[in-house]
């Protein structure tokens, strides 16, 4: 591939000012800022590079469906989402968020490693290939949707609007991913599902003075009371039934678990932290990262948070969850068990005021088209990956490839550090080129050992 690679090289400088355009334009879904303004920039790009694009309309961010041709029939699909989150706050970054800035051999702005970069890299691995080789050998469906970082909210709308588009694919290639804390590159096979939602206590029709806790409920008390009931000090979920669903790993999974080397110390330096809960380390942790479903509390409010002193019995109190969910639960299965699991407690009172929620999808690292990529990024980075049956965050899998049976596999231009959805997010220039070289050599892949029909992975048990 080094005819490949040296086009990619000598155009280098172009790709990364392309990329550079594209991190200038804030597209922030959970603001509505700059999305109809980036669907546009990116659009153009598509159409550059040779691909047919189609905006499909959505009742939030619209969705753009780009396809292109190849030698052969068979097709891959590639999902990216054009969206960043928020940059607050502003006053952590080194440089504006929206001005990208090269220091040190790394390029920071929003969106570099989420999810801008792995989009442009993709862009410059089809343009370098059809320079240097012409037609692609197999073709391309490509998804970029606009509102991941909120959920994927609107998704289903395009799937059920173009689903004939997404069936029958040889694989998905996913957003995400990159080097891990020891430089080991990564590949992922599915995400977590997630039950977001909120739960609210309410008490008087106004805040009264504190005095009044003598004789009025306060709404505070009953939902810490409340989020007591859904989890104990030992870690266990007391929601009944909770675990019931939980498909254990496969032999297969379980293998791929093994033959990860999580870096244990490297991560707790990076958090800051002593040790991991409950002193998980080896397997465990592992097992437990990737197949262990979660309740969390991402935050709570309640009366008075200002500076001094305020005595107030609050009216209100409000704490957000999320429940990261592993094959084969599904949120709303989840929620209805949350809801009797609250009544039955005497929680009666507390509302669950809105959720939304994902299924997860687990991949299987034996499949054909996951050593497919494991090949090609030994070709790129000089060693055999990590193969992850599923990362232990969240998104649209089981909406684009899961329910059809599609194989799943990430491919990302990030690494440790790259600070994705925080302050000063980057991504090295060096893994960037890489990331570059990673698709021509997957997409080299199919001209070297021409696809076989091949299995779906295991599917989700219906809900």
């Amino acid at each position: 591939m080094n005819d490949v690679f040296a086009d990619i090289d000598a155009h280098m400088e172009s790709y990364l000012d392309r990329l550079k355009r594209a991190l200038s334009q804030p597209s922030i879904a959970a603001e509505g800022r700059g999305i109809a303004e980036m669907a546009s920039l990116l659009t153009d790009e598509l159409r550059a590079a040779g691909f047919q694009v189609e905006t499909v309309p959505t009742d939030g961010a619209p969705v753009l469906l780009a396809q292109m041709d190849g030698r052969r029939s068979e097709r891959l699909l590639f999902y990216n989402h054009y969206d960043v989150q928020p940059a607050d706050p502003l006053e952590l970054w080194t440089s504006p968020p929206f001005e990208p800035t090269v220091r040190d051999g790394k390029l920071y702005a929003r969106g570099a490693s989420d999810n801008k970069g792995a989009i442009f890299a993709r862009l410059a691995a089809v343009e370098s290939y059809r320079r240097v080789r012409g037609d692609l050998p197999v073709g391309i469906t490509w998804v970029i949707e606009g509102e991941e970082e909120i959920g994927s909210l609107h998704l289903h709308q395009f799937v059920a609007a173009r689903e004939e588009a997404l069936k029958n694919v040889l694989g998905c290639v996913w957003e995400a991913g990159g080097r891990d804390a020891r430089e080991r590159y990564e590949i992922a096979l599915g995400c977590k599902g997630i039950l977001y939602l909120e739960l609210r206590a309410r008490g008087a029709v106004r805040d009264l003075h504190s005095a009044s806790a003598a004789i009025v409920v306060n709404p505070a008390w009953r939902l810490v009371w409340a989020l007591q009931a859904l989890k104990g000090p030992d870690g266990r979920i007391r929601i009944p039934g909770f675990y019931d669903a939980v498909r254990p790993p496969t032999p297969a999974q379980q293998a791929a678990l093994a033959d990860w080397d999580y870096p244990e110390e490297e991560v707790r330096a990076l958090y800051g932290i002593d040790s991991f809960l409950d002193g998980l380390t080896g397997m465990a942790l592992k097992e437990r990262l990737l197949f262990g479903p979660t309740c969390n509390i991402d935050g709570f409010h309640s009366g008075y948070g200002g500076p001094g002193s305020k005595t107030v019995l609050p009216a209100e109190a409000v704490a957000k969850l999320d429940f990261r969910l592993v094959p084969d639960q599904w949120p709303e299965r989840v929620l209805e068990a949350l809801r009797a699991h609250l009544d039955a407690e005497g929680f009666s009172d507390v509302e669950i005021a809105w959720w939304e929620g994902e299924a997860p999808s687990a991949g299987d690292p034996a499949h054909p088209f996951v050593q497919t990529a494991v090949r090609a990024a030994e070709r790129v980075y000089g060693h055999r990956p990590a193969v992850l049956p599923m990362m232990a965050g969240t998104g649209p899998v089981h909406l684009l490839c899961g329910q059809f049976g599609t194989p799943t596999v990430t491919a990302g231009v990030g690494y440790a550090d790259s600070r994705a959805h925080a302050p000063d997010e980057n991504i090295r220039l060096s893994d960037f080129a890489d990331g570059v070289r990673y698709i021509v050599a997957l997409l080299e892949e199919f001209v070297l050992r021409p696809p076989a029909p091949t299995p779906p992975f295991p599917l989700l048990s219906e809900p």
